[in-house]
């Protein structure tokens, strides 16, 4: 499969869960190729973090990324990939 570059957005509403999603951002370091983090955006009283990614990687190493970063409660994941 062909590599394909593109970006994950990643919003934290419960910010206990950050060590999950380190843990599983370190275990994808190979196809992440950039992160911005902006933590607790107060919104509505509520501290929300917003994490972003460019990543680099084939389908099924992005979709494990996403899928298991999605399975987290209280974590809203959305993505985009290149066409080439």
């Amino acid at each position: 499969m062909n590599a394909r570059l593109g970006f994950i957005g990643i919003v934290i509403e419960d910010p206990t869960r950050a060590p999950d999603i380190n843990g599983i951002l370190s275990r994808h370091g190979q196809i992440i190729a950039g992160r911005m983090g902006i933590p607790r955006i107060h919104h509505n009283e509520a501290g929300i973090s917003v994490i972003t990614l460019i990543v680099q990687g084939t389908t099924d190493e992005i979709g494990a990324l996403t899928g298991q970063l999605g399975n987290i409660s209280g974590v809203q994941v959305r993505s985009a990939l290149s066409n080439k």
